[in-house]
């Protein structure tokens, strides 16, 4: 790129950063966990409508994508999950298009006496943004929107076709992306600002959810040795699915890229429910678990293993040998993802191009890394042959309380993001 234009880009950002702030701070205010991002993306519908983008607005419906790969399975139909894709259609069409992809969906906040301050009333202090969504992953939103901006700015626009998308249901199905997929959303290349401390993933792990019911004989406590305790019985199911984890985690189990990772594949049992009264031996218990998958590992031949694990438990249980338990998917079905795996030319030019573009911004070179975490790379990467860039600010305490994003960081991802667009797509006039 010439250097000229790469010093007018980075003005630009910097020159516009406070009201992307500002922006980011609006967008975090907007608590939109799942079921509850209507808000969220009508504010997000309406500035992209502001900056020219044409907008689909849309509600996604499950039968247009239940059959289709990456689909993960739900519990109840869908109400209100909505996304939204403002497309810039490029005159000459001269450069290589891309999507921009980022998720307006945010885990649940948890007791808001745990945080300094309210999760949704987003506060600066000492360089960091705070607020649940803040930097998972409104700041990426942010940044897509501001680097077309910059852009924008000083009289360009990109030489091909770009597709904004703000999604839904990332963080428990990644069938937002999958519904963009199939409304025909597709491009060369696809860049998704996740906060991963300004790192190029070079792959993810895949995620399966579980939900495992038990059923057990009530009686009253005093006779206790007549029933049979379900929440107890989940005790050796949870104890065996370690083994199982354990098992996964053995370096001669492992994708290349985690070869040299401690523990790759995390069992986690995120929520136990059960029983009816507490002078009662619980009749029901019903677990929740997500384990991780590598790269390459087959979903159909993990989700087997999981259901013999606990069904072997079970058969050693001598309440549940006669009552085995229910298992019920109920969210990710992921695959995992490697960028690394994927030696196409436009594999290799995007991260070519996503290199030239952070050396250009913070003047170091591009560090790498494998995550523990899945993300809706996989959709492009797996199912739509386009190499997907995850690449993003840096962030603390996502998931947890006080969640917050670095200031700097996010103008140093907007100044990537801004130089990456003008080198993969060219630029135009406006």
């Amino acid at each position: 790129m010439d250097p000229d234009l790469s010093t007018r880009i980075l003005s630009a950002v910097d020159a516009l950063f406070e009201r992307e702030i500002d922006f980011l701070c609006e967008l975090t205010a907007h608590p939109s966990t799942r079921g509850n991002e209507q808000s969220a993306q009508a504010f997000m519908a309406d500035e992209m409508a502001a900056r020219g983008l044409a907008v689909d607005h849309w509600q996604i419906a499950l039968d247009e994508i239940r059959d289709q790969p990456g689909f993960s399975p739900v519990l109840t139909p869908y109400e209100d999950a909505w996304n939204v894709v403002g497309s810039h259609r490029s005159r000459s069409r001269k450069g290589r298009s891309l999507i921009l992809n980022g998720h307006v969906d945010v885990v649940p906040a948890g007791p808001g006496e745990m945080w300094s301050t309210p999760p949704f009333a987003p506060r600066i202090e000492d360089g960091w943004l705070y607020g649940r969504g803040a930097g998972d992953m409104k700041a990426g939103l942010a940044s897509n929107l501001f680097a077309l901006d910059a852009l924008r700015a000083l009289g360009l626009q990109p030489a091909a076709d770009v597709f904004v998308q703000s999604v839904v249901e990332e963080e428990c199905t990644g069938n937002g992306a999958l519904a963009c997929l199939v409304r025909g959303y597709r491009a060369d290349a696809a860049l998704i600002p996740e906060p991963f401390e300004e790192s190029l993933v070079t792959a993810q792990l895949g995620v399966i959810w579980c939900q495992v019911h038990l059923r057990g004989l009530p009686t009253h406590v005093a006779y206790a040795g007549s029933g049979a305790n379900a929440i107890e019985a989940a005790f050796p199911l949870i104890e065996a699915l370690h083994g199982l984890e354990a098992r996964w985690n053995a370096p001669a189990c492992r994708h290349h890229d985690f070869a040299h990772a401690h523990h790759p594949v995390n069992l986690n049992i995120g929520r136990i429910t059960g029983g009816d009264w507490p002078s009662s031996v619980p009749a029901w218990c019903v677990f929740d678990l997500r384990i991780a998958v590598y790269p390459g590992q087959d979903l159909a031949t993990a989700r087997a293993e999981i259901e013999e694990v606990i069904r072997d438990a079970a058969r050693a249980n001598p309440f549940l040998r006669d009552a085995l338990p229910e298992l019920v998917y109920h969210g990710f079905m992921a695959e995992g993802y490697a960028l690394s795996d994927d030696g196409s030319a436009t594999a290799r030019a995007a991260i070519e191009t996503i290199d030239r573009a952070h050396l250009g911004a913070t003047g170091e070179a591009l560090p790498r890394r494998a995550i523990t975490a899945t993300t809706d790379a996989r959709f492009f990467g797996l199912y739509a042959d386009t190499p997907a860039i995850v690449y993003g600010p840096r962030a603390e305490a996502i998931h947890g309380f006080d969640e917050r994003v670095e200031l700097e960081s996010i103008r140093r991802v907007t100044r990537s993001t801004a130089l990456f667009i003008a080198d993969w797509c060219g630029v135009e006039p406006v």
